[in-house]
């Protein structure tokens, strides 16, 4: 992999190999050090727009006069058209120039964001929000294919380090923030404040950011011999990830398949996306190139980026639920629980990019993965009366094996890749991500759901007026109704709905321990998986051709 043709930055040179920030650098090798946290501040902002809007929801229905279930399309919207774009953003690149796309991705997100911000009407900020997705789809892949281009691979550890922050960082603190400002100011500032970052942005990406070489001659060749949309497959892929998007999103909502909106929804994006496959796979010039999963260490990348997004934003989801069902949070100090946590990635991103460039990253994923499998398994002995910092040390210990994570994954990934690939590599890993963060909300809510009423229905099944604890529990009860002036009925129907809230409860805790045991469980059993990848040349991050 050439390094030369791989730089990002505006005339720059060749990174040199021991790059270290040293006095004796030049400004063009100090560059890219320079832009990885620019790049990776676009794709904070775009990823934090999927979980920020997320406890505005009320305040925008009540203000829109709209009902609940019609502001969770505000959500959908967005992540539908999202997750569209997602894994044609490379091929976009190529044909339109990846700096001309990118910019036009900040553009079209900053005005979409002013929209939604302005929008009088629930169905305007729907379609304005189906814009912001549209738009935004392609920030997060161009983010992380300038930062693979802009460093040699021995340094991408780094590089992706700023990235890492920003997107595993962001759904965190995305609640937490959004509740905030809502509270502080409006529900409007939730979108206008995207306005003038993407205005910053904008312009320092126009000046500090140009295609490389490489990329440029692609698209040079690709203009000459005709540009051919594919037009089958990008109906195929709109359906099939479309469907999928809204399934995973309503499903809990609309009762899965007791939905015939949902059955066949499901089935037209398992028929369109099966179909999407077999019809790429046939293509010579397909518009996603399906072709990379025959590198092994990049389909393995791929499932463990999917499976951390599961992890990452199912846990996200379902600790907040918790401390507000059961501890009786506030949507605002739920949030707090989990945000120490994002902290934690922010702290231990900048070291493990360090420890890839001499510790086999095989070893960095199996123990972020023991890690955080462990600290998912002392979540299992929780209990009602858990106290905050238990609950915010137990996050802060599970995010930090995801730390351990999202940087070797990324960085293994690319080993053996083509330099001209990136962009489509990019493309398919946060796709993977950003799936896998919707599978992980749609199947754990659903799981805590289900498991709650069989917890339910074995605790209720022990409460008989043959069980002497359950009487003895009951006149107990009883007793101290009467002495606060209950009638003998009244007293007995008081003392049987404390007994029935207290194994509501109870079976409601039950089902989070259960769905925290699933995840323990998931993690350890892709210990073995990470093996399957081929070991980096000297327990480093090179490239193919480096």
């Amino acid at each position: 992999m050439s390094t030369g043709a791989g730089t990002g930055a505006k005339a720059s040179a060749p990174l040199r190999d021991d790059l270290s920030g040293g006095a004796g650098q030049s400004s063009s090798e100090r560059a890219p050090w320079i832009i990885a946290p620019v790049v990776a501040m676009a794709a904070f902002m775009e990823v934090l727009d999927i979980s920020i809007a997320n406890v505005s929801l009320q305040h925008i229905a009540g203000s829109l006069a709209a009902s609940q279930d019609q502001a969770t399309w505000i959500l959908t919207s967005y992540l539908v058209t999202n997750a569209i774009v997602l894994p044609i953003s490379g091929w976009l690149a190529s044909v339109f120039g990846r700096k001309r796309f990118y910019m036009s991705c900040i553009a079209g997100f900053g005005v979409a964001s002013l929209l939604c911000g302005l929008a009088p009407s629930l169905s305007l900020l729907i379609a304005f929000r189906t814009i912001q997705g549209l738009t935004g789809g392609g920030l997060q892949p161009m983010s992380q294919a300038i930062l693979a281009d802009s460093f040699p691979p021995r340094h991408r550890g780094m590089a992706f380090a700023f990235y890492g922050i920003a997107v595993v960082f962001a759904p965190a603190i995305g609640p937490t923030l959004g509740g905030w400002i809502t509270d502080n100011f409006s529900w409007h500032w939730v979108f206008l404040i995207n306005v003038p970052v993407s205005i910053i942005l904008f312009s320092l990406i126009g000046t500090m950011i140009e295609d490389p070489p490489h990329l440029v001659e692609q698209r040079r060749t690709l203009l000459r011999r005709g540009v051919r949309l594919d037009y089958l497959g990008f109906a195929f892929l709109t359906l099939g990830l479309g469907c999928l998007q809204v399934v995973l999103d309503k499903g809990q909502q609309e009762d899965w398949f007791g939905s015939d909106f949902i059955l066949v929804a499901s089935l037209v994006s398992a028929a369109t996306l099966v179909a999407f496959v077999f019809y790429e796979l046939q293509r010579d010039d397909p518009i996603v190139d399906l072709s990379l999963f025959k590198n092994r260490n990049f389909a393995t990348a791929v499932v463990l980026m999917f499976m951390l997004g599961f992890v990452l934003l199912g846990s996200t989801a379902i600790i907040p639920l918790l401390a507000q069902d059961l501890l009786g949070y506030t949507a605002t100090l739920a949030g707090m629980v989990i945000s120490p946590g994002g902290f934690a990635i922010m702290a231990l991103m900048p070291v493990v990019g360090r420890l890839v460039t001499f510790v086999d990253t095989r070893l960095l994923i199996a123990f972020g993965l023991a890690l955080s499998s462990y600290a998912l398994y002392r979540m299992t002995h929780l209990n009602i009366h858990v106290d905050y910092w238990t609950l915010a040390i137990d996050r802060i210990v599970q995010t930090s094996g995801l730390a351990f994570l999202f940087i070797p994954i990324n960085t293994t990934a690319y080993v053996g890749m083509p330099t001209e690939k990136n962009n489509t590599a990019s493309s398919l890993i946060n796709l993977a991500r950003n799936l896998g963060g919707s599978v992980g909300i749609a199947v754990l809510t659903t799981f805590v759901a289900r498991r709650a009423q069989f917890h339910q229905n074995v605790l209720v099944s022990h409460l008989s007026a043959d069980d002497p604890q359950y009487r003895a529990m009951v006149d107990q009860l009883q007793a101290k109704m009467a002495e606060h002036g209950a009638g003998a009925a009244e007293a007995l129907s008081q003392a049987q709905g404390v007994i029935a809230r207290q194994v509501h409860e109870q079976a409601q805790m039950l089902s989070y321990l259960d769905a925290f045991f699933l995840l323990a469980i998931i993690f350890a059993c892709l210990i073995p998986c990470v093996f399957l990848m081929r070991r980096p040349p000297d327990h480093t991050a090179h490239g193919a051709g480096e």
